[in-house]
């Protein structure tokens, strides 16, 4: 066992994070136990209440919209901050947390960093990351949709499960600008526990620090959501009416070990799911498609079969022309603009093929953050903010008559 989760180990490839906003304790400051000193605090903390509170105040609906995360910089520094976070997350790395403590601790952190660093720097923009500069887009797309369409007043926040802005980060500026009830919408489509998964743990964990816990909804994947197949869609239909269409068009899709499907994880059926259905939207018979499985790190089985060997060993096929697309990334980033658009190319021109082509994830396409409105709002039926007959101005006149009888019965504010 030992063995095995050290030949994974030295073969990791996957970006992680850490928080600015958060303890600059991680994953090295924990013990094997799997504890750190900021969770023992945790034990005996008081909770987050709001004693500036003031009776009366009106309320909001939240959106909180996640994606996974990003280093503060192309870095070794950087980089090996975000591994720390990333990587200790037990949805992340099924491990006894005792040895992959002195694996990640003791090897990976000293090795991984400066290789993930250079390729990060290949991608980096004058803004930043690409998966943040584009998550923060969508955000402010959705934001502007939610205000043209919801009566009631509303608060998109952005955040990551690694790195920054945090979950915490993300769930604070909800609870400052008075979110009593907030919707979670991690930018996965295709749900996995690793991903999706993760992130409740995270808000939930996050949440039970208050004091004055909110409703909470939390939108668990959107695989096969009408809008969102059609835009992937007509995301490709729209790339080849300007490119021409390849021979192939392959759905890659990252990866996870096959394990987690086994013990029942459903990740692998959603994505075919998706494919099947973009497929049959473009009315593409059997022969002009497949899936694959990126990103696959260490010695385990992972999902089947792999991109990597899929590309190369599509020119032995006869296949010289090929699409790519990559439907569960919301956004471009490292594992799209690096090693599909980038080091697939390279391998399936050397293997052979003539003509290779990316095309783009959904990033802040209209059709893409109006699927993601319309998704939202059918999550918060039944919320006041939703509800056609939302009148701002009586609830704000019924809220100064409830802080009338407050103050008359004693309250400070």
């Amino acid at each position: 066992m030992a063995l095995e989760l050290y030949r994974e180990a030295v073969d990791l490839d996957a970006p992680v994070t850490r928080r600015k906003d958060e303890s600059a304790e991680t994953s090295a400051d924990r013990s094997p136990s799997g504890l750190s000193s900021n969770q023992k605090a945790e034990r005996t903390m008081t909770y987050i209440g709001e004693p500036d509170y003031r009776h009366g105040s009106p309320q909001s609906l939240g959106i909180l919209i996640t994606n996974l995360g990003t280093p503060d910089a192309p870095t070794p520094a950087a980089l090996k901050r975000y591994l720390k976070e990333f990587l200790w997350d037990p949805r992340v790395v099924e491990a006894p947390r005792p040895l992959w403590w002195l694996l990640l601790n003791g090897l990976i952190l000293n090795t991984r960093p400066r290789k993930s660093a250079a390729k990060y720097a290949q991608i980096w923009g004058e803004d930043g990351s690409p998966l943040l500069t584009t998550t923060r887009a969508q955000g402010a797309a959705v934001a502007e949709r939610m205000a043209e369409r919801l009566p009631g007043p509303v608060k998109v926040a952005v955040a990551m499960r690694y790195g920054n802005p945090s979950i915490r980060a993300g769930l604070e500026e909800l609870r400052r600008a008075g979110a009593r009830r907030i919707l979670v919408l991690p930018l996965y489509p295709q749900y996995a526990a690793s991903t999706t998964g993760s992130t409740f743990d995270a808000v939930t964990h996050e949440v039970s620090r208050w004091r004055w816990v909110p409703e909470l909804r939390f939108i668990m994947g959107y695989h096969s959501d009408p809008a969102y197949v059609q835009a992937v869609a007509d995301s490709i239909r729209e790339h080849w009416q300007a490119n021409g269409q390849g021979e192939r068009l392959l759905f890659s899709f990252h990866g996870i070990p096959r394990d987690y499907l086994d013990q029942g994880d459903p990740y692998h059926c959603y994505c075919q799911t998706t494919a099947r259905l973009v497929a049959e939207n473009l009315g593409l018979p059997e022969h002009q498609w497949q899936v694959a499985f990126q990103s696959r790190f260490g010695r385990q089985q992972w999902l089947t079969p792999y991109t990597s060997e899929t590309i190369t060993g599509l020119p032995e096929q006869g296949v010289k022309s090929l699409d790519v697309v990559c439907p569960g990334f919301s956004a471009d980033c490292l594992e799209t603009l690096e090693e599909i658009a980038d080091e697939s190319r390279e391998a399936f021109l050397e293997a052979g093929g003539e003509r290779f082509s990316y095309i783009p994830s959904l990033n802040t396409r209209r059709d893409h953050t109006d699927a993601l409105a319309d998704l939202i709002l059918r999550h918060i039926q039944g919320w006041p903010e939703a509800d056609t007959g939302y009148d701002y101005e009586a609830r704000r006149e019924l809220g100064e008559q409830a802080r009338e009888r407050a103050l008359a019965m004693g309250a400070k504010n």
